[in-house]
């Protein structure tokens, strides 16, 4: 794994974080307890803060980036995302705020300034626009994305269900993986 350090700022990592050896994390970054980032991911927080919170899953191939302070971006966009959230393989990241309990869909992405409230799933191949913000309980697909329906209890539940899911696959790579 590549963790490296950028004008000062150095990656720091939870308790029981799983980064792969083929991820890049890149300054201003913290990961919290739990989480995990699978293969060729990378997580650059070079011009603004990114953080993760606690059991969220970032999964193969996702970019996760931010939006510098500018004339054009007064006070920049970091990009966060809470507990619990489970974001798909090769999903984009930019300057967005995830909210917990998420679902990103595989090849998703979501652009600077754009807010997703607890407890969303967004649609596979779903684009969510700059500054849009999507409200809590809700399904969302399209390019742009549209709010479908409203989410059933048994598809609320399932957002901590998948958070354990990945922290449990997240342990058995910890716990088979060769001493340095």
């Amino acid at each position: 794994m590549a963790i490296e350090s950028f004008e000062g700022h150095v990656p720091s990592l939870g308790t029981g974080v799983f980064v792969h050896k083929s991820a890049v994390v890149i300054g201003d970054v913290q990961i919290g307890p739990d989480s995990s980032v699978w293969p060729l991911v990378t997580i650059r927080g070079d011009i603004h803060q990114i953080r993760i919170g606690t059991r969220s899953s970032i999964q193969d191939g996702c970019v996760l980036h931010v939006t510098h302070d500018g004339p054009f971006n007064p006070g920049g966009f970091p990009c966060t995302v809470g507990d619990d959230v489970t974001v798909g393989h090769r999903v984009m990241l930019h300057g967005c705020s995830i909210n917990s309990r998420v679902l990103i869909g595989m090849g998703a992405t979501v652009m600077d300034g754009a807010v997703v409230e607890s407890e969303v799933i967004i649609g596979a191949g779903s684009l969510v626009t700059p500054g849009k913000r999507l409200e809590s309980g809700f399904l969302y697909v399209g390019s742009p994305v549209k709010q479908v329906r409203a989410l059933s209890d048994q598809e609320k539940s399932f957002f901590v269900y998948t958070a354990a899911k990945y922290c449990e696959l997240k342990d058995r790579y910890l716990n088979t993986a060769a001493p340095d």
